[in-house]
């Protein structure tokens, strides 16, 4: 399934995003990372969002 592969490549980028700051790496470029599993999560929400419509009762 396509979240569960996206939540998969979540998990995987906030491990490189710590092993890039525990090795010191360039702030740069850890923030690019950091901008790019936002991006992903972001769009795990937006699928969840499609899947799952909010109900107010």
């Amino acid at each position: 399934m396509l979240v569960a592969r996206l939540r998969h490549e979540h998990e995987d980028f906030d491990v490189a995003i710590n092993a890039m700051i525990q090795t010191g790496c360039d702030q740069l470029r850890i923030q690019r990372m950091k901008k790019k599993k936002l991006a992903i999560k972001d769009k795990i929400t937006e699928i969840e969002d499609q899947i799952i419509p909010d109900i107010i009762a």
